[in-house]
């Protein structure tokens, strides 16, 4: 992996996962010397950052982490219905139904689950789901608008507490999801993914508040 690559992709986990909190500075010489890299390649991967819009250039102080508030969600989830609604019914009718109804099953069981490490194994699983429709779908574009999206959406998601009972009820959204994609019902995998869009975004927005518990 080059030095820039692996410099961009340390930054944006670390702002996607709170470490580097909003308003951050991402001082070339500072960044460079934790990472192990020499400011050239820093300086790429900064550039990166900011045209994903994950970093901002401030006046004064140089380059930024970049703002995330609850006031973006709505703005977030208009593109997000938009793209992954047609993506669930694209999906229905190209995809191996088998791989989907093993997503399901994986999904119930998710929702069953109580080990203190289900919530990370629950979003690597709708990781893997979206990994999936997105190859059913074969659109690059559609795919690149995603995976910008889905950058910020992880970082909104952080906004709000992680509830035990909603994660449950999202795995089963998803394994509606999946389900409605195995049977190769396209109304229906999209109803499915509008109603689990429609639940997320009312729980981020009624749950989100201030990071208190990242330093």
């Amino acid at each position: 992996m080059r030095a820039s690559d692996m410099a961009y992709e340390a930054l944006r986990t670390d702002i996607v996962e709170w470490r580097l909190r909003p308003g951050a500075v991402l001082g070339e010489v500072e960044q460079a010397e934790r990472l192990g890299v020499s400011r050239t390649p820093l300086r790429e991967a900064l550039a990166r950052l900011t045209a994903d819009g994950l970093a901002v250039q401030q006046r004064g102080r140089g380059v930024v982490v970049s703002d995330v508030s609850v006031e973006h969600v709505d703005d977030l989830f208009a593109l997000r219905r938009a793209l992954e609604v047609e993506s669930a019914r694209i999906a229905a009718r190209r995809a191996d139904p088998q791989a989907f109804r093993s997503l399901r099953e994986r999904f119930i069981e998710a929702g069953r689950s109580k080990d203190s490490g289900s919530r990370e194994a629950y979003y690597q699983l709708a990781g893997e789901l979206d990994q999936s429709i997105d190859e059913a779908v074969n659109n690059p574009y559609i795919e690149q608008s995603l995976r910008s999206l889905r950058v910020h959406l992880a970082r909104v998601r952080r906004l709000a507490q992680d509830d035990p009972e909603r994660l449950a009820m999202s795995a089963l959204e998803h394994a509606a999801i999946a389900e409605a994609i195995a049977a190769r019902n396209p109304d229906i995998a999209a109803a499915a993914t509008q109603l689990h869009l429609h639940h997320s975004l009312e729980h981020i927005k009624s749950h989100a508040g201030p990071r208190e518990d990242t330093p």
